[in-house]
C-alpha cells in the first residue's frame, strides 16, 4: 500500500508563494509517476501538475503555467509544488496523488494512490 502525505499548505496573500512537499512510502517512489490537483470549495477536482518517475516529462494546467514548479527528489521519496504569486481563486484543498501511467492524471484526473490533501487559502 502506497501512503502519500502532503504539507506545507497555509494562509497566504494574493501575489505570495506557497511550496508543498508530498512524501511517499510504502512502495519504490522511482516507479510512481506523481501527479497534485485541486479541488476548490464547490468545485470539481482539477488536475494542477504532474511529473513523471525521472523527471523527464512535465505537465502543468494552463493556468498555473509559468507560476507552479512540480519537481520531484526520488533519494527522499519527495515531491515537491513550488507556487508563486498565487491567486485568491487557487483557494483550494490540494491533494497529491500517485499512478504508474502520467496520462491518467493529466487527461482523466485517475490515480491509483491519493493524499489526504492540504489546504491553501490565498487571501487578497
Amino acid at each position: 500500500q502506497v501512503h502519500l502525505a502532503e504539507s506545507g499548505g497555509g494562509l497566504v496573500q494574493a501575489g505570495e508563494s506557497l511550496r508543498l512537499s508530498c512524501a511517499v512510502s510504502g512502495r519504490p517512489f522511482n516507479s510512481l509517476n506523481m501527479a497534485w490537483f485541486r479541488q476548490a470549495p464547490g468545485k470539481e477536482r482539477e488536475f494542477v501538475a504532474a511529473i513523471s518517475w525521472r523527471s523527464d516529462i512535465t505537465h502543468y494546467a494552463e493556468s498555473v503555467k509559468g507560476r507552479f514548479t512540480v519537481s520531484r527528489d526520488n533519494a527522499k521519496s519527495t515531491v515537491v509544488l513550488q507556487m508563486n504569486d498565487l491567486k485568491t481563486e487557487e483557494t483550494a484543498i490540494y491533494y497529491c496523488a500517485a499512478d504508474h501511467l502520467l496520462r491518467p492524471m493529466r487527461d482523466d484526473g485517475r490515480a491509483d494512490y491519493w493524499g489526504q490533501g492540504t489546504q491553501v487559502i490565498v487571501s487578497s
